[in-house]
Parts: C-alpha cells; structure tokens; sequence
C-alpha cells in the first residue's frame, strides 16, 4: 500500500506542474519555481512532514520537497544558533543536492557534448 500512496501522492504533485505548465502557461522555470515555493509555505504551516509520513518517496523526491528542505533546515537551525541559522540551515541541508546536481551536470556535458 505504501507504493501505491507515494505513486499517486507524487503523480499527483507531477499533474499539478504539468497543469501549471500546459493550462495556465507557466513557463518549466516558473512551474519549477511555484512547486519549490508551495513546498516551502507547506512545510511552513507543518503540512509537508505529515505528507511525507504518509506518501514517503512520493513527497520527498518531487521538486517540491526542495522547498521543504529550505524551511525545515533554516527553522531548525534558527532555533539552534539564532538568525544566522537561517543562512546556515539553508545551506546545511541543501548542499548535498545542489553539490551533486552540479557535479552530475558536469559530468553529463563532458559525456554528451551539449550544443548551444
């Protein structure tokens, strides 16, 4: 039961940017932008931690999540070490995914060349 709940849970985040994108004409960037954004105000309100409780990989890998770890680490690290922590909680967390998504993107170039 716990693969269906995260495939319809992530499938269900994926309809909305494909909605996002095809009806109201957003471009990836901004649909990318809105979904890290309602992730973000989600887990602001304590919503996204229930729903990865519930759906598991079907909340943690879509984009949205991104959102979700930039919250969740600056309020955890504001309540730890004050206002800094914001800047440094962001970062804690996140760095592992923007590291290898610049690296693996690296290494994607050198392999197929892209044009442009």
């Amino acid at each position: 039961m716990t693969f269906l709940w995260a495939f319809l849970v992530g499938g269900a985040i994926c309809l909305i940017g494909q909605f996002l994108m095809d009806v109201v004409k957003l471009t990836p960037a901004h649909t990318m932008s809105s979904l890290v954004v309602a992730g973000a105000v989600l887990d602001g309100f304590g919503l996204y931690d229930p729903l990865i409780e519930f759906a598991g990989a079907g909340a943690t890998v879509p984009i949205s999540n991104f959102g979700n770890a930039l919250v969740h680490g600056a309020m955890a690290e504001a309540e730890a070490n004050g206002l800094v922590g914001i800047i440094t909680g962001i970062f804690e967390v996140t760095s592992a995914g923007i590291s290898s998504a610049i690296v693996f993107g690296f290494l994607m170039a050198l392999v197929f060349r892209p044009k442009g």
